[in-house]
């Protein structure tokens, strides 16, 4: 088999599927424009989305991983957020080629990836991770772990297939958060951002359709932000006042995509304000497309929302530069590339303060600097085959 083509010095072909080109001077303008999260001054308004890679045997990130990201920052992206990777604690995940956050060798690991990507000129943070319930029985690299989640099932309605979490558990987990924490800013990281989306550990306490807790951890809305709260708060107290907290959430969940945690404004207040509270300096609000509005009554999606009810910084993230669901497209779906006027109108009214790119940056290492030049017309559309190397 041919070794994969070395995309950080071979431009892609032009595409036939830019369908709209913004003007190359307004683009260049408002995605240049810096932003500050806590005192961290990120150069623009681009950050990597996290995309879980599976290239990190025994969880170590090696130099192939650390250029993957370096060759982002130094074509324009200003903050990576790199893919998830797993607390100390030996129910977080599975599977031995994902990263983990703890250990001597896969910090040291992680500690290149940061010093490669300032190196490059760009910011970064590492997605600290537990996947609870997701994470089947037996499965490395901590194959006698059980899986623990709050109520000990995975989706609604689900028979019981793991462990509802003891206070000892809960306790284990936000300590293994605040000593990851604690790790990133020791090894030179510029921040941290919490996985609380997307049906795993954190966004199953959030979720009513996974957490059928009586105690303080279960119960309405609020009450089930108390886990997640919690560990904003030790991680907190483990790093400096000026290291960024990031914390992504979602309504949808992988297991039950028209899950929702808040079918209003008031109801999605109650969610984020005990997190603002708790520590939390910006939040991520993930999406399967950005540009959908989040509630009746609206154009606001849920960035929009976000940052209306806390004043935080808030990133978007949702099929940007891309026109399919970013789920199919990591099922094998390709997916033609969509202009951004629109993107560039909500960051200019105040929206939201950054975007978030996946696949088009999966694809296409150089998508910032493209985008940054105006130059529209080598955008080109997305291919799952990109997952098959760290291009």
């Amino acid at each position: 088999m041919d070794p994969p083509t070395d995309r950080s010095t071979t431009p892609p072909p032009r595409s036939p599927y830019v369908t709209v080109t913004p003007s190359a001077s307004r683009a260049a303008e408002i995605l240049s424009r810096p932003v500050s999260l806590n005192g961290l001054t990120v150069p623009n308004r681009i950050a990597m989305a996290p995309m879980t890679r599976q290239f990190s045997p025994g969880g170590v990130p090696g130099e192939d991983v650390a250029s993957y990201y370096a060759r982002r920052a130094a074509a324009g992206v200003g903050l990576i957020v790199t893919e998830g990777t797993y607390v100390g604690h030996d129910s977080a995940g599975q599977r031995d080629d994902i990263p983990r956050f703890h250990g001597e060798e896969q910090l040291a690991g992680w500690a290149k990836v940061a010093e490669a990507v300032h190196a490059a000129g760009g910011k970064i943070v590492p997605q600290l991770w537990h996947i609870g319930s997701v994470r089947r029985a037996g499965e490395p690299p901590f194959a006698d772990a059980p899986s623990v989640s709050p109520s000990g099932i995975h989706t609604e309605g689900a028979e019981v297939t793991g462990r509802a979490m003891t206070q000892q558990d809960l306790d284990d987990v936000v300590q293994a958060f605040a000593e990851a924490a604690a790790a990133a800013e020791r090894i030179g990281f510029d921040g941290v951002e919490l996985h609380g989306a997307h049906g795993y550990l954190i966004d199953q306490f959030l979720w009513a359709g996974t957490n059928r807790r009586t105690d303080a951890y279960g119960g309405d809305l609020v009450a089930r932000t108390q886990f997640a709260a919690e560990i904003v708060a030790a991680v907190r107290a483990a790093v400096s006042p000026t290291f960024p907290i990031i914390f992504r959430f979602s309504q949808w969940k992988q297991q039950a995509y028209e899950a929702r945690l808040a079918e209003t404004p008031e109801e999605l207040e109650a969610l984020l304000a005990p997190l603002a509270a708790a520590g939390v300096d910006a939040f991520h609000a993930s999406t399967r497309r950005y540009w959908r509005p989040e509630f009746d009554g609206s154009d606001l999606n849920l960035a929009g929302w976000t940052k209306k009810l806390t004043g935080k910084p808030v990133i978007t993230v949702g099929s940007v530069g891309l026109d399919g669901d970013f789920l199919k497209g990591f099922q094998g779906e390709g997916a033609p590339a969509r202009g951004i006027d629109d993107l560039l109108d909500r960051l200019e009214s105040d929206e939201f303060d950054m975007v978030a790119v996946g696949r088009a940056l999966l694809q296409d290492p150089h998508w910032a600097a493209k985008v940054l030049d105006g130059r529209f017309d080598e955008l080109g559309a997305y291919d799952a085959a990109a997952l098959g190397s760290l291009s």
